[in-house]
């Protein structure tokens, strides 16, 4: 039977939740990968986070075991550095708030990397960075306020970490939008267009496919350029974030793990699911284990369609059953 990456040239994957999850790799990934990659398909890794530069990351994914060279990384720094170059004078001043791995992106590309606005920077972009401080982020508002163009990396306002939520750049750009009244930085991570369009640029992919985990920067971003997603359920978001999706925010396919761009895709059987006074129920064949991923797809686009037309459907039963048997 025909594979969801059969109508693909390349694989497009956000990371955290994908492909690893902290120091471990996703049960299968390498595996996925690397049958991927025996078909001739072209891989990207694409990530939000700014902090650390292509190398890193791919010395991480090696560890992992997962096949992986810098050039198969592109990160948001990369995505904002490109995006300035095309906006700035070649040799132009940007002060950069955030890693060495930003500044070394803004050089690459042509700009001046400066450390704080008495240099009258043409730009100022801020990164995540652990050692940001508040001397760095009232560097980057006098700038600002100077006349200097405004971006940001990415706007995810929370960081996954091994002990819970931790702040995110996206708050931090939150924080100097109090000083910096009616205005707002331009963005190149998921979800707007940047960081996709870079990697497509970078991977010379013509039928790309995009896997992530979070419905709200990776399926929506893949949206966002026109690309097909794959929703894992393996990550961040789960079935009842699937159900509730906003249009923006719906993918194309659904899979456990990344292993769902090699098989066939889910299928929308009308037969699993009925509507029981606004319940979405399950019938007898869609409570089979089997059927567990099917019911779920076709429970989406049940309550996809409902939703655009103002009802709201219930989907207790349909997520009891799903969490029964969903691998995670």
């Amino acid at each position: 039977m025909t594979a969801v990456i059969d109508a693909h040239d390349a694989a497009l994957f956000d990371l955290d939740g994908v492909v690893y999850r902290g120091p471990h790799a996703v049960p299968g990934a390498p595996e996925g990968i690397a049958a991927l990659r025996g078909r001739g398909i072209r891989i990207g890794f694409v990530t939000n986070n700014a902090a650390r530069s292509p190398e890193t990351v791919a010395r991480h994914l090696v560890e992992l075991g997962i096949d992986a060279a810098p050039a198969d990384v592109v990160t948001s720094a990369q995505a904002v550095a490109r995006l300035m170059a095309g906006r700035l004078p070649r040799g132009a001043a940007v002060l950069v708030a955030g890693t060495e791995a930003l500044a070394a992106e803004v050089r690459a590309v042509g700009l001046v990397p400066v450390p704080d606005s008495t240099h009258a920077p043409a730009a100022a972009v801020v990164g995540f960075a652990p050692a940001l401080t508040w001397d760095d982020l009232n560097e980057v508002a006098y700038a600002v306020q100077q006349g200097a163009a405004w971006y940001g990396c990415n706007p995810d306002r929370t960081r996954p970490t091994d002990r819970g939520l931790a702040i995110g750049l996206g708050a931090v750009l939150d924080a100097l939008a109090e000083v910096l009244p009616g205005r707002t930085p331009v963005l190149a991570g998921k979800p707007y267009r940047p960081l996709l369009d870079e990697t497509v640029r970078r991977t010379e992919a013509r039928r790309p496919i995009f896997v992530g985990d979070r419905l709200d920067t990776d399926i929506e971003g893949a949206n966002a350029v026109g690309m097909p997603s794959l929703f894992v359920l393996c990550g961040s978001h789960g079935p009842a974030d699937l159900l509730g999706a906003l249009p923006r925010q719906r993918p194309s396919y659904v899979a456990d793990d990344l292993g769902g761009l090699l098989l066939p895709p889910v299928p929308v059987d009308e037969t699993l699911v009925e509507i029981v006074d606004g319940t979405l129920t399950p019938t007898v064949a869609g409570s089979a284990p089997d059927r567990r991923l099917a019911l779920l797809w076709t429970a989406a686009h049940q309550a996809w369609s409902a939703a655009d037309n103002g009802v709201a459907l219930e989907a207790a039963p349909v997520l009891q059953v799903v969490a029964r048997v969903t691998p995670r």
